[in-house]
């Protein structure tokens, strides 16, 4: 795993999904590798009731309800739509489940304009048909056609941002169990073992780019994760995410409390702002999202690191938020000066704190990108 850049979850979380594989007894559908009980102990993590011998810590931070729900969709013929704001863990959550249902969470098509009916059935290897002619041998199969033959979970990310020829060819999939290859004369259909299904994300600011048809919509359970907005658990979030950033670089570098909740303030003041704002010329381009929040702090824990004294300041922390965000000049560096004027200047004064140093790094930072 140490030569991997980003290890995907059934790898990274290897070891531990063998002890929870290794100790569980209850029912399992189809051909799924852990039950649907201890799936959702592996996604949301260990409690004391649960009586177990090690920890298993939690890996994605929302509603217990929609894990389940989640859960219970794939065990049925129904292909499960995770939908949400962008940075909502729609993503990490749908490898998750793929992870611990089938120890695969790689068979993924990425939804673009340019994703075509093929990134969903198949292909065909060119130099194999002129030498050999067309045959399953010189087929190749999409991740989904790989999943349906295998029996597991297949996964298409950004659902609405492909055509709808692409939308309704995953209709077919999803209602027949099997994709059709006409092209050969014998072995012609490839069918769907039990345990395969389909998870699906939607980015909810992406409605009218490509909308789902209703006949696609019928195949689908809907499932809505919604953003985080309890501070408690966005720290939570931010801290785990942070935690394997420092593993995985291994630094060993302290993130400050007092730091973090400058952080979880500002956006918590930027959010409030964007949400009172009269027209989208008043808002920051960024949707303010959860995994924003930790690349602005994933920006300033490295800066800190290579650039600055191995500690994380106030100064960087705000420099790493107004780079991040001031993605329109000059319409967010007004946005964001007028935030550090109107707020962070009294809020300084109030409870001094960090927030000093903090409202110097940003204003430093907006005069330098001015």
């Amino acid at each position: 795993m140490s030569d991997l850049l980003r290890a995907p979850a059934e790898i990274k979380y290897a070891e531990e999904l063998d002890w929870l594989e290794s100790i569980d007894n209850g029912p399992k559908p189809f051909t799924w590798r852990l039950s649907p009980k201890m799936i959702r102990l592996f996604v949301l993590g260990a409690e004391r009731a649960d009586g177990l011998d090690r920890e298993v810590a939690q890996k994605w931070f929302g509603d217990r309800g929609i894990v389940e729900r989640a859960i219970v969709t794939l065990a049925s013929d129904r292909g499960l739509l995770l939908i949400g704001d962008p940075g909502t863990g729609k993503s990490w959550l749908a490898e998750l489940l793929a992870a611990a249902i089938c120890r695969n969470s790689t068979l993924v098509v990425q939804g673009t304009a340019g994703t075509t009916e093929d990134h969903i059935k198949y292909s065909w290897n060119v130099s194999m048909v002129i030498a050999k002619g067309q045959s399953r041998e010189s087929m190749i199969p999409s991740p989904i056609m790989t999943a349906m033959e295998g029996g597991a979970i297949g996964r298409f990310e950004e659902l609405t941002r492909s055509t709808s020829d692409v939308q309704d060819a995953l209709i077919s999939i999803l209602s027949e169990k099997y994709i059709s290859v006409p092209e050969l004369e014998s072995d012609n259909i490839v069918f769907a073992k039990p345990g395969f299904s389909v998870i699906a994300t939607a980015n909810s600011r992406d409605r009218g780019v490509n909308d789902l048809s209703s006949a696609l919509k019928r195949r689908f359970n809907f499932v809505r994760i919604p953003v985080v907005t309890n501070k408690k658990s966005e720290a939570e979030i931010v801290r785990f995410r942070t935690e394997e950033l420092l593993r995985r670089h291994r630094i060993e570098l302290d993130v400050p409390p007092t730091l973090l909740d400058v952080l979880l303030q500002s956006f918590a003041d930027l959010r409030a702002s964007a949400a009172a704002a009269g027209s989208d010329d008043e808002k920051l381009e960024s949707a303010l999202s959860t995994a924003e929040q930790i690349g602005v702090l994933e920006d300033a824990v490295l800066h800190s690191n290579f650039f600055g004294e191995r500690a994380l300041t106030a100064r960087t922390l705000a420099s790493s938020l107004v780079g991040s965000l001031a993605r329109r000049e000059p319409e967010d560096l007004a946005i964001l000066n007028k935030y550090l004027h109107g707020v962070v200047e009294p809020r300084s004064k109030e409870e001094g704190g960090a927030w000093p140093e903090f409202l110097e790094g940003g204003r430093d930072t907006i005069a330098t990108l001015s």
